[in-house]
């Protein structure tokens, strides 16, 4: 390597530790704000587990801590992706540029989408009927603690199963999946989404929720897949290829 290449490579790694300096600042101060509201927050998220108890003298504590920072982690968001976008800018074309702003927004509304659909809808029932379980014998006390992990567990998995649409756009646009592939294997992911949903969540009903919804974010993903994949197609000039494959016969004919 070259001394301009070896500086080329300093200034890339100076500059990708100013960008995670400023993320972290970011989620730190955004952590902060939240804290500051931190009862209110506290109240709104225990709300559909009602009233809860700690085992642990520390265990409320950690509890605030640990909502403060997934709050900060959300809020701080769209800094951390403006971040990311700003290191791998200089390095992509016009329309890649377009394309990844264009990824990241989305993704940045599908993951809100996905939590709150989780914690407006799914959660309240799911809660209801886990706490259902409980007999004259057995009363329910929910440790906030673990509360709290199962809710961003929760919160968390939705989050990614909404951002399918953009996984499956985004292969469709490259010409790795096909419109025609993606509705041939509808069988396969309706088995899968149940599966997924047997994993990510405690009970039937949410379940049943987080697989129909993931199924029907699929059957969105398709339908739009098409005039993404025929895009491609055009762009690409697919009807080029049989005319390549003509003269290479005819020229090895010749020969």
């Amino acid at each position: 390597m070259s001394s301009s290449e070896r500086y080329t490579l300093t200034e890339h790694l100076k500059e990708l530790r100013t960008r995670i300096i400023i993320i972290l600042i970011a989620v730190v101060l955004c952590s902060l704000i939240a804290y500051l509201f931190i009862d209110k927050i506290l109240g709104i998220l225990t709300a559909p587990g009602g009233k809860m108890i700690f085992i642990k003298p520390a265990e409320a504590f950690f509890a605030r801590l640990k909502i403060s920072m997934l709050a900060g982690g959300l809020i701080s968001l769209p800094v951390i992706l403006y971040q990311v976008w700003k290191f791998v800018n200089p390095g992509l074309f016009k329309m890649e540029k377009v394309y990844l702003s264009f990824a990241m927004i989305f993704s940045y509304v599908l993951f809100l989408a996905g939590a709150a659909f989780a914690f407006y809808f799914v959660l309240p029932v799911g809660v209801k009927f886990l706490l259902g379980m409980g007999t004259q014998n057995i009363q329910p006390l929910i440790s906030v603690s673990s509360y709290i992990d199962f809710l961003m567990i929760f919160i968390f998995a939705f989050g990614l199963i909404f951002q399918l649409p953009l996984v499956i756009l985004v292969l469709a646009k490259m010409g790795i999946v096909s419109p025609k592939g993606l509705a041939k294997s509808r069988k396969y992911v309706l088995v899968g989404v149940f599966v997924l949903g047997a994993i990510f969540t405690p009970d039937v009903f949410s379940q049943f929720m987080m697989a129909m919804s993931t199924y029907l974010l699929f059957e969105i993903s398709v339908f739009f897949s098409r005039f993404v994949y025929k895009e491609k197609q055009g762009k690409t000039g697919t009807s080029r290829l049989p005319a390549v494959t003509k003269t290479r016969k005819k020229h090895n004919n010749k020969i």
